[in-house]
């Protein structure tokens, strides 16, 4: 499969953004995917995944009850919508994607991910 990211922009702190990621190929739905984000000089880290069908997700703490990860298989779309943003969110976003994980796991590491997007830029204004 290849991803492809985009929605990443420039924003005020408090601000939204919904980060969006197509992925090419068939059986979309029967992949876990997944968002990470990488700052300058630091270690790409957990955002959120979700199962095949949306119905279970998981977030990293620093995102949660800010960020929402969603999923239209029908149009093999992978989302994030990222609300109260903060600078501390500015990132380069991948989203990434793994088919039929043992026990269809959301991984939280990026060992976890076969398939990776090229990234999109978020950047958080004070």
């Amino acid at each position: 499969v290849q991803l492809q990211a985009s929605g990443g922009g420039l924003v005020q702190a408090g601000g939204s953004l919904r980060l969006s990621c197509v992925a090419s190929g068939r059986a979309f739905s029967s992949y876990v995917m997944a968002w990470f984000r990488q700052a300058p000089g630091k270690e790409r880290e957990f955002v959120a995944a979700i199962g095949w069908n949306g119905g279970s997700t998981t977030y990293a703490d620093s995102v949660k009850g800010r960020f929402t990860i969603s999923r239209d298989n029908a149009k093999n779309t992978l989302y994030l919508r990222m609300n109260s943003l903060k600078p501390e969110d500015t990132a380069v976003y991948y989203c990434a994607a793994v088919r039929n994980p043992p026990g269809l796991r959301l991984g939280v590491r990026p060992s976890s991910y076969d398939y990776w997007g090229q990234g999109t830029e978020v950047t958080v204004s004070s």
